[in-house]
């Protein structure tokens, strides 16, 4: 005797009554709101992104140390633009520093300086940078970390503007 209910009626139990029907017409109108959206969203973000690029930045120069306060091979770490942007400033000769963003440029994780191979190193995904002008030696960062500009004058090291 056949069963009067088929099998997968019985492993995929529905109350029809309480299902409610989507037309593919407003499925295709769902999605299309959301990929509308999610376009419009992304758009946004480029757009402010290339408006901070291209928009002429206004940099305030910044004392950062005394020269007589930072030896040969000593960082000091300091908040150049903002105080929210760590960077780092490294004496490299008598008369040589120079100074970089400690966000790594892979996935912003502080980079660290390394004294005894004159590098800088993300610790994240084992990341290194170049000593002397910031360029990624290692790891997965492709871009170089963004340079301090600095001056030297009066006895002080001053941060004076930042190239992206």
């Amino acid at each position: 005797m056949p069963d009067s209910i088929p099998r997968w009626r019985e492993d995929f139990p529905v109350n029809w009554e309480d299902d409610h029907y989507v037309t593919r017409r407003s499925f295709t109108t769902f999605l299309t709101f959301i990929s509308s959206a999610l376009f419009l969203g992304t758009g946004l973000v480029a757009l402010r992104e290339w408006w901070q690029r291209w928009r002429p930045a206004q940099f305030t120069a910044l004392r950062i140390a005394a020269v007589s306060d930072v030896t040969i091979g000593q960082a000091k770490l300091f908040f150049y633009p903002t105080k929210t942007d760590p960077c780092l400033l490294v004496r490299v000769a008598a008369n040589r520093f120079v100074a970089y963003s400690q966000k790594c440029t892979h996935l912003l994780c502080p980079v660290l300086y390394q004294k005894e191979k004159k590098q800088f190193h993300c610790p994240c995904h084992e990341g290194y940078f170049a000593l002397e002008d910031g360029r990624p030696l290692a790891g997965p960062p492709k871009r170089p970390l963004p340079r301090i500009e600095l001056q030297v004058k009066d006895g002080s090291v001053w941060a004076t503007g930042m190239q992206v």
